[in-house]
């Protein structure tokens, strides 16, 4: 079974996804690949060609222009999306005979990948929680704010969801809302 787990910027996804996955190796995030991604050489040639980028530290790079606009995210996705599919194909198949696998996948909706999952879970919180959380976690405002403009809303993502766990609280009652959904099965 393949569980999908997705959700706004800073929602609670990493959360949602280590409890349901007990901190095992069965779970799959988009989010680690992509940071994995920027220490890939092919994938810095690339990025620095297509975005003439000059500096060292390309992560930032990429972020100032981004922010200044002389870079399109729509752009950037096309080149990080195919590689973060493959590598969610290949930990589909090298886990297939597993019971249940786990998907963090904040743009799973916005990449059209509902049918690849046998459930999926929606992790939403209030903008204003998110935007603490992000900041608290060392990003800014402005990176927040083109970030999260560039998702669905969660009215619009419900709808492809089976379950919805709404994280305005503590960790300690965010984990019960976890296990009433495991529960609940």
């Amino acid at each position: 079974m393949k569980i999908g787990i997705t959700g706004s910027l800073s929602s609670g996804k990493s959360s949602v996804a280590k409890i349901l996955s007990k901190k095992n190796d069965l779970l799959f995030s988009a989010d680690k690949i992509v940071k994995n991604l920027y220490s890939n050489d092919q994938f810095k040639k690339k990025i620095k060609k297509k975005f003439k980028i000059r500096k060292k530290n390309i992560k930032n790079e990429v972020r100032f222009k981004l922010l200044n606009k002389e870079l399109d995210l729509k752009e950037l996705g096309k080149l990080i999306h195919p590689f973060v599919r493959e590598k969610m194909k290949e930990f589909s198949r090298k886990n297939r005979k597993k019971d249940i696998i786990f998907f963090e996948i904040p743009l799973l909706i916005e990449s059209n990948l509902m049918n690849f999952f046998d459930f999926i879970i929606l992790v939403v919180a209030p903008k204003k929680n998110r935007l603490n959380r992000y900041i608290k976690s060392g990003g800014k405002k402005e990176m927040f704010n083109l970030l999260d403009n560039n998702q669905i809303s969660p009215k619009k993502k419900i709808k492809y969801c089976d379950y919805l766990i709404v994280n305005n609280k503590s960790k300690n009652i965010l984990k019960q809302k976890v296990h009433d959904i495991i529960l609940d099965d």
